[in-house]
């Protein structure tokens, strides 16, 4: 396949003191797109010499005055290309956002970095590199599925990322702990999809929608005659998932009953349809989801404790929205193209000030509920940008307790989550600029990086977020 002839479309005045230490066209050249990338780079009054049809365009926007909408126009005289918005300098929001709106595709800010425009080039280029199998192989559903799913590139979520090819090719049982919202059933698609087993079925079961009186039928089927309404037979989710995966999503919602029936199929692997006397053998990998502790659901005797040692066998936690805020701009700009596709806006941006509100919330509900909120914005926006009143967002629940030492844990809880959304918002500010960040909060810088730590924030992951 020829390379991709990427343009940069600058003018000798619009560098800029960050723009200096960190070039774009390097930047490219050496990201994992680059082999597949040719690089050029034209000042302004000579665009009318590049002799190619260019498959992207990236337009710098620096300190010099330009006139962007007319150099817009004269840029989409290339029918095919796309267009990028490169800023750098004081930029607000409206420059952002005209741009958006004469035909920009998509923007970056300075200072540069490769975490950011691999994933705008990927998803704006024709036949993107890296996506070149067969579209029904198994590698092809692995490789979909990690890029358009497990998003993020925070620490704590990193890492639980990383254990996703381990646990891939084991065939233990695997609880996936974590809040509602988080994604515990796109981490079990992305172990199933990932393993030995990825051309099989994954057959995802939600336990708390099950009755208990239909769980055993649903799971294990029955034969013909088995009870009243029975009148033929029925496979149940076992057989179905045969050499596949079997997800058992809000496993804590199964009676105890139901429980003892799992157990005794996760313990041999074998089942014996209702009405039927002869025994089956299954070959399954079960994963399984909560999000409450079920610890104190065993203490509290609603939970098995050999079923839980079944179960936990390789645990696997994601964390939630609040714990990888760094995370919310690669989300939100992921649901913005989700959804501008579904809603015929292709090309709706997020301005600086919308992202400082999604940023700043705590998000209860976490990523579903940004999901939500992005769809929510990109549906009812009157243009192709997203403004901060088209988020519709609202505080950080309050749980009401009149107990003395709830109350105190309630306070102390609402004191650092108040501490943390203060950081993220000032290192979003100054695009984590310490110095910068800690002179606006009134602490010494030696105090300040105390409290990053103490939060687990990286100041690498706000560059370029204001």
């Amino acid at each position: 396949m020829n390379p991709f002839n990427i343009l940069l479309a600058e003018s000798s005045e619009q560098l800029c003191s960050d723009d200096r230490s960190h070039n774009l066209k390097s930047i490219l050249e050496t990201s994992a797109l680059g082999p597949r990338l040719r690089v050029h780079s034209l000042y302004l009054n000579r665009l009318h010499t590049f002799p190619y049809e260019p498959d992207l365009v990236v337009i710098r926007f620096g300190p010099a005055p330009v006139a962007r909408k007319d150099l817009i126009e004269r840029l989409q005289a290339w029918k095919a290309a796309k267009l990028i918005g490169a800023f750098c300098g004081p930029m607000v929001s409206r420059d952002i956002a005209e741009t958006l709106e004469w035909g920009v595709a998509d923007y970056v800010l300075c200072p540069w970095r490769e975490a950011d425009m691999v994933p705008r080039l990927e998803r704006l280029l024709p036949s993107c590199p890296g996506n070149q199998v067969a579209p029904d192989s198994g590698e092809a559903r692995k490789s979909r599925f990690r890029i358009e799913s497990l998003i993020g590139e925070s620490p704590c979520f990193l890492r639980q990322l990383e254990q996703i090819p381990l646990l891939a090719r084991a065939e233990a049982t695997v609880l996936i702990l974590g809040e509602t919202g988080t994604g515990k059933e796109l981490f079990a698609r992305a172990i199933h999809y990932h393993s030995p087993r990825s051309g099989q079925p994954f057959i995802p079961i939600n336990c708390g929608a099950l009755p208990d009186q239909l769980f055993e039928s649903e799971l294990f089927g029955h034969a013909k005659g088995a009870f009243t309404s029975a009148f033929t037979r029925q496979s149940g989710l076992v057989e179905e998932a045969e050499g596949g995966t079997l997800f058992l999503d809000e496993i804590d919602a199964l009676s105890l009953s139901g429980q003892a029936k799992l157990l005794r199929f996760l313990q041999d692997k074998q089942y014996r349809p209702l009405g039927q006397t002869k025994l089956k053998t299954a070959d399954v990998r079960v994963l399984a989801a909560t999000n409450v502790d079920l610890k104190q659901r065993i203490q509290e005797h609603q939970f098995r404790e050999d079923l839980y040692y079944r179960l936990n066998v390789t645990p696997l936690s994601v964390p939630p929205l609040r714990h990888r805020v760094e995370d919310i701009s690669l989300l939100a700009r992921h649901f913005l193209n989700k959804y501008g596709r579904q809603y015929g806006k292709l090309g709706v941006g997020l301005i600086p000030g919308a992202l400082d509100k999604l940023v700043a919330y705590a998000w209860p509900g976490n990523v579903r509920e940004l999901e939500g909120t992005i769809q929510r914005a990109v549906l009812l926006s009157s243009s192709l940008v997203v403004m901060p009143q088209d988020i519709n967002v609202g505080g950080p629940p309050v749980q009401e307790n009149s107990e003395p030492h709830i109350f105190r844990e309630a306070k102390a809880q609402a004191g650092s989550t108040f501490e943390r959304l203060y950081l993220v918002k000032l290192l979003t500010a100054w695009q984590g600029n310490i110095t910068h960040a800690a002179k606006a909060a009134g602490k010494e810088r030696r105090t300040f990086q105390r409290l990053l730590r103490k939060h687990n924030l990286n100041r690498d992951n706000f560059l370029g977020l204001s």
